[in-house]
């Protein structure tokens, strides 16, 4: 038991990917990394960042402001639909963008557990990550928000119309395919290559995931390092990445469609 506890808290890196030792290879891969994230999440920690600070210098405490994360984007319902549907798609390209970069590279989508060749080990391990993220999550987000360390989130304001169950379901699926693919499958392997240690690729990994969190206030952000911090050594003690994706899946699902129908009739939710 000691020895699979250090294996844990000090994990050796695997033999595969192969380091990366050629120089400009190396930049390469630096190069690929600063461009992606650069139009994806790492930018999105940027605005957060700002958002947060304008927010912080606001005259109202940062628990009497609100930040709503799904919220309707045109006044006619139809073109409303639409464009919840294209920022879907914006999502899923930001992790197909990463997952064909892998593939370009000579890594299969089975070598960082995309694959589905376990089904019923990654359901087991998709529900005990929800359960164990998700509630602890929601308690502490309480605790931040009351203490006045978050702003009131709200993740859903859009009307009660017929198709916000699915949209809200697919935004779901959107947010947790696109981090999970980039900020672990995807960052984690090209970290590998650059030999960084397996601690140092999980910190960076997971102070990204809480960077663009940051629009919430500072609950947010720490509670969200903290879950990058569990998905990502799952992830790097089990290479298996469609766990971690469906376990986001579940956690959004539950915050963005179970805000929607109970925030019109309890008095505690913000």
């Amino acid at each position: 038991m000691a020895f699979r506890a250090r294996d844990w808290i000090f994990p050796q890196p695997p033999v595969f990917p192969e380091r990366v030792t050629d120089p400009r290879e190396r930049r390469t891969l630096v190069v690929e990394l600063v461009l992606v994230f650069s139009v994806t999440l790492g930018l999105s920690g940027v605005r957060s960042l700002l958002s947060l600070l304008d927010a912080l210098f606001r005259p109202e405490p940062l628990a009497q402001q609100q930040v709503a994360i799904n919220v309707s984007r045109a006044e006619l319902g139809l073109i409303d639909l639409l464009k919840q549907l294209l920022g879907v798609v914006q999502l899923v390209g930001w992790g197909a963008l990463g997952l064909f970069l892998l593939w370009r590279a000579g890594i299969r989508l089975s070598r960082i557990g995309l694959d589905l060749t376990r089904p019923g080990r990654d359901t087991a391990w998709a529900a005990a990550l929800a359960a164990g993220i998700g509630i602890p999550g929601l308690a502490f987000y309480f605790v931040a928000w009351k203490l006045g360390f978050n702003l009131a989130v709200q993740p859903s304001t859009l009307d009660d119309a017929w198709w916000r169950p699915f949209a809200l379901t697919l935004s779901a699926f959107g947010n947790a395919f696109a981090e999970e693919v980039l900020v672990v499958g995807y960052l984690l392997t090209r970290l590998r290559q650059l030999g960084l240690s397996e601690n140092t690729s999980l910190l960076i990994s997971a102070v990204l995931r809480g960077s663009y969190h940051l629009y919430q206030g500072l609950g947010g952000f720490l509670g969200n390092v903290v879950m990058g911090l569990v998905y990502g050594r799952v992830w790097q003690r089990t290479n298996r990445l469609w766990p971690l994706v469906v376990a986001h899946l579940l956690l959004d699902v539950v915050a963005f469609v179970g805000y929607a129908a109970l925030r019109d009739h309890v008095d505690w939710l913000p």
